[in-house]
């Protein structure tokens, strides 16, 4: 897992040219104007989510892993905590091939991101995205799928 801001994005274009294009998209699109939805970067290799939600506590968050993609989720409005932590303190109940995901139960470790700030999160590792940081509020996030051959 890779957590920093967008200013540093530079620093890792070199993880290959699919997260390359995942940060491109990131830094020379207007995120705040386009509605929620996929939007396909590079075909079914790079595709972006915008998503609008109300954070929630952690208490209704739950555990997930892709086997497939990388999530680079990035915080275009807002502040949320986000929960991480390495697949084997998890166990599985299941893995949808057709969603790439895995619903996990276990204990991970959390950290906040607010506007401008990213994780990016590899195949296998574990994570609760959208935590509320204090109370629920809105956030506006960009997840960009990147898939890991």
């Amino acid at each position: 897992m890779i957590a920093d801001r967008l200013a540093n994005a530079h620093r890792y274009r070199d993880l290959g040219p699919r997260t390359a294009r995942a940060f491109e998209f990131i830094a020379r699109t207007d995120l705040e104007s386009l509605p929620d939805g996929r939007y396909e970067l590079d075909g079914s290799n790079v595709f972006a989510l915008v998503q609008r939600y109300t954070s929630k506590p952690e208490a209704d968050g739950s555990w997930e892993a892709h086997r497939l993609y990388a999530d680079l989720q990035f915080v275009v409005a807002g502040e949320e905590r986000i929960g991480y932590g390495p697949k084997d303190r998890f166990t599985g109940s299941g893995y949808d091939v057709e969603k790439d995901f895995e619903k996990l139960a276990g204990r991970g470790d959390f950290l906040r991101l607010d506007a401008g700030s990213f994780v990016l999160l590899w195949p296998g590792e574990a994570h609760m995205p959208q935590v509320a940081a204090a109370a629920p509020a809105p956030v506006t996030k960009i997840v960009v799928k990147i898939r890991v051959d």
